[in-house]
């Protein structure tokens, strides 16, 4: 197996200089003042394609010999790969075929397929997606961009690294969003020979978490289910290439639920006025979920935010349950008598709160509600959860039954 040491990650920021950009990276006060360290943010929701994928998939289309160039490139991916791989591609003149699942973001399809690729829609599941790329490459002779598993794309990701290196010199700690190992694996190694006293963290999705199982087995290991909005770092298994810099340059595995993941995106969304997909948002949320003590920060720190390629419709979604999980939404059912007056005078004891009404549904059709009484299903804005707390302790001295809905 070809190694990914120094000398390829530095002909790969080479060859990456004139295409890439160099992202940002921006303190966070919130976070510094949450951990008592001193946080950075690597805003690589920043990159060409909205991604940090370009840095590898233009790395190792770049590098292909001219014979295999002139048969073009085939990959497989649900978004930032295949945009990576579709603008690197036209960037270096050459043809791609991009298989994507059928379920497949609209943007991120729209995407891939202005950045120039002929998109193919096959399967329910990444895995389909790339059977069918495979099948395509052994038929049409196209080389096949693998996301995370070769040496070319671990070095163009270790470009981040690199990056990191020279912007933050004293970095401590990295955190770093974990699918297959591609991205984590080129930090890992690029900092531990530019930086060797630095603490590299990988944070994976807990409903997609295959490296702690692959860790403890000692070689790469498939997780039986994922079930997550961070569609960016879920991948069944890590890769090969990955895996043995991983073992060997990195600190620790975390894992962050999917409340977390919304948190942090609403975080980055509010506080850094960044907008980053759950996946991206990993690194905020180990940062938000889990105390100093628990990943062994060492100052100063740097989150990657890896991408900001969130569907419209998701971000909806993901903001709306942040807000919740945050306390600032507060969802109740109140059954009150059927009279004159009973839904102004809930509504009044509300007032006094300072909540904010959003919307009020009245209904007299639940089968447990008696024959002089209604069910009033009411969605707060409130400031926090004290205020939220605040809100149910009045509704309660006032008499009200509430039932607190999820």
């Amino acid at each position: 197996m070809e190694s990914v040491d120094m000398s390829r990650i530095e002909a790969a920021a080479r060859l990456l200089a004139p295409v890439i950009r160099r992202t940002p990276l921006l303190a966070s006060r919130v976070l510094s003042e949450r951990t008592g360290a001193e946080v950075w943010l690597k805003c690589e929701n920043l990159q060409r394609t909205g991604s940090f994928k370009p840095r590898g998939a233009y790395n190792r289309i770049a590098n292909l010999p001219q014979e295999a160039r002139e048969r073009g490139v085939v990959a497989a991916s649900a978004g930032n790969h295949a945009q990576g791989v579709a603008w690197s591609a036209a960037a270096l003149g050459l043809t791609s075929t991009v298989f994507m699942p059928i379920g497949a973001s609209l943007p991120k399809l729209m995407a891939t397929k202005a950045y120039g690729a002929q998109v193919r829609q096959v399967g329910e599941t990444i895995d389909e997606s790339l059977d069918a790329a495979l099948e395509f490459a052994d038929r049409s002779g196209a080389t096949l961009i693998h996301p995370f598993d070769h040496p070319d794309i671990v070095a163009g990701q270790a470009t981040v690294g690199t990056e990191i290196a020279e912007q933050l010199p004293e970095v401590g700690t990295v955190l770093v969003p974990t699918g297959g190992g591609g991205l984590l694996a080129g930090v890992a190694v690029a900092l531990r020979h530019l930086a060797p006293d630095v603490r590299v963290i990988g944070v994976q999705a807990a409903e997609a978490a295959a490296w702690p199982d692959s860790l403890a087995a000692g070689r790469p290991v498939r997780v039986e289910r994922m079930a997550t909005m961070a569609d960016g770092i879920a991948v069944g298994q890590p890769g090969v290439v990955p895996f043995s810099q991983v073992a060997q340059h990195v600190s620790d595995i975390v894992t962050v639920d999917e409340e977390a993941l919304s948190q942090a995106l609403l975080l980055c969304l509010e506080r850094a006025k960044l907008i980053v997909e759950p996946a991206g948002a990993a690194a905020v949320a180990a940062l938000m979920s889990r105390t100093p003590e628990e990943l062994g920060l060492r100052g100063p720190v740097c989150a990657i935010l890896s991408g900001g390629n969130i569907d419209p419709l998701l971000l909806t979604r993901v903001i709306g349950h942040g807000l919740s999980a945050a306390g600032r939404y507060l969802a109740v059912r109140v059954t009150i008598s059927d009279r004159p007056g009973a839904l102004g005078a809930l509504l009044a004891v509300i007032g006094k709160t300072s909540a904010s009404v959003v919307d009020v549904a009245h209904s007299r059709t639940g089968t447990w509600l008696a024959v002089d009484e209604v069910e009033v299903a009411l969605t707060l804005e409130t400031r926090g959860s004290d205020h939220r707390d605040d809100v149910l302790t009045a509704l309660a001295n006032a008499g009200y039954a509430v039932r607190v809905s999820d």
